[in-house]
């Protein structure tokens, strides 16, 4: 009897933050799923059920597909060199070298910056006539590289990439600084015992024991650039013409510049189902390793 009693004290504890998570995670869930099978202008009170119509129009859509391209190539390029430059960073300030915990505040500095305030900045240093950058090629007899960053085809997206980066290194790096700093000290004193260099220490010791910290940033770095929205606005809103519509703007746009608000939702079902399969996936490759 007296364990029953306390199952139930402990439930009634539990009953607060139960209610809380289905109010604001579950029935939100369930409500954007609904909707998304409708046709609605987001004000008026008529909604028309079109069942998958909006789900097939995605899959037609090229500036939906253009924007998921360009969501992979933000994120390829993410996981590429923003966390190669993240692990590089927390290698060095894990070291020891001098003003490690300076160098931990100032690369913690961006990712605390909101995502408008980073997307004006890097619009100032890309801008042609008064822009830090070409300012900068001048000075070095380089202004044959000059161009107009934002608004040209060939830059615009690797531009938008570079000052996403830019914010988001910081964050990679504080998770790679975590991960060096739990494993063991021993582990490296045994192995230059043993006559290891830095490198193999750094195959045979750092990798293995930093694999879940590398699964979980490649998951965030994923998440973050599929994501991206609030540096774009400032920086392209999407231009020139789609070439750097990323799938979080194609969903805001849809919504409060067209007014299509079943498909807007259609399309962040779609998008947020391909992103738990990519980070299953990821987790899948991680368990088989």
């Amino acid at each position: 009897m007296r364990k029953f009693i306390d199952k139930i004290e402990n439930f009634i504890f539990v009953i607060p933050a139960l209610a809380f998570f289905i109010t604001f995670s579950i029935y939100p869930l369930f409500k954007t799923f609904q909707m998304s099978f409708y046709q609605w202008d987001g004000i008026t009170k008529n909604m028309i059920f079109v069942g998958f119509k909006n789900y097939i129009d995605a899959f037609k859509d090229p500036i939906w597909l253009k924007s998921i391209k360009n969501g992979f190539i933000l994120s390829f390029l993410a996981l590429i060199f923003m966390n190669s430059i993240a692990f590089l960073l927390a290698i060095l300030v894990n070291s020891g070298i001098k003003g490690a915990k300076f160098y931990r505040v100032i690369f913690y500095i961006p990712p605390i910056l909101s995502g408008i305030v980073v997307g004006y900045i890097w619009k100032w240093i890309y801008d042609p006539n008064f822009g830090i950058l070409n300012g900068l090629l001048d000075i070095l007899n380089l202004s044959h590289f000059k161009r107009p960053w934002l608004s040209d085809v060939n830059t615009a997206l690797i531009s938008v990439s570079i000052a996403s980066m830019w914010q988001g290194v910081g964050g990679s790096f504080i998770l790679f600084l975590a991960g060096l700093q739990s494993i063991p000290e021993d582990l490296f004193e045994a192995s230059r015992v043993d006559g290891a260099t830095f490198w193999q220490q750094f195959f045979y010791i750092t990798i293995p024991l930093m694999s879940r910290t590398l699964m979980i940033v490649s998951i965030l770095t994923i998440l973050g650039a599929m994501q991206l929205l609030t540096i774009v606005i400032p920086l392209t809103n999407g231009g020139p013409g789609f070439e750097t519509e990323v799938p979080a703007l194609r969903i805001y746009k849809e919504a409060f510049s067209s007014y299509k608000f079943g498909y807007a939702t259609a399309l962040s079902v779609l998008l947020g189902i391909m992103l738990f399969i990519i980070s299953l996936i990821q987790i899948k490759l991680r368990k088989v390793d």
